[in-house]
C-alpha cells in the first residue's frame, strides 16, 4: 500500500508518495512522478546527506563543446563520415576527462594531491 501527500513550503509544491522496495531492492517510479521529470530508460541516484536522490539520468555527453569540436576538425579539413567518426572519438573523451579532473580537484582540496600554481604553469611576471 502506498500513501500521497503533497505539502507547500513557500512557493515550492512538494508531492511525496511511499513506494514498495522488493526483495530484490527494486522500486517502481510512480507515473505520475516519471511522466513529470521525463524520464527515459535511465536513472541516476545520489546520495545526499541521509536521503537517496533519484532523477533522470544526465545525456550530456560532451555535447557542450559540439562546436568548438566541429569547427576544429572541419580546420583540419575533415568531411563526411571521416568528419562525423573523428567528431564521436573526440566527443567520448570529454566526460573522462572532466570526471579525472575533477578527482584531481577533490585530492588536492583533501590535502592529498599535487597542485600546480599559476606561475609554475605560466611562470611570473617578474
Amino acid at each position: 500500500m502506498s500513501a500521497s501527500t503533497v505539502s507547500k513550503k513557500g512557493d515550492l509544491i512538494m508531492e511525496r508518495k511511499i513506494v514498495s522496495i522488493s526483495s530484490k531492492r527494486q522500486i517502481t517510479i510512480p507515473q505520475k512522478f516519471f511522466e513529470a521529470l521525463r524520464f527515459t530508460n535511465e536513472a541516476e541516484c545520489v546520495i545526499r546527506g541521509n536521503e537517496l536522490v533519484i532523477r533522470p539520468a544526465r545525456t550530456n555527453s560532451g555535447g557542450e563543446f559540439a562546436e568548438e569540436i566541429l569547427a576544429e576538425l572541419i580546420k583540419k579539413g575533415l568531411s563526411g563520415d571521416e568528419l562525423l567518426k573523428e567528431f564521436k572519438s573526440i566527443q567520448a573523451k570529454i566526460r573522462p576527462a572532466i570526471e579525472a579532473i575533477i578527482s584531481e580537484a577533490d585530492e588536492v582540496a583533501s590535502g592529498s594531491g599535487e597542485y600546480y600554481t599559476y606561475d609554475d604553469i605560466f611562470g611570473s611576471e617578474d
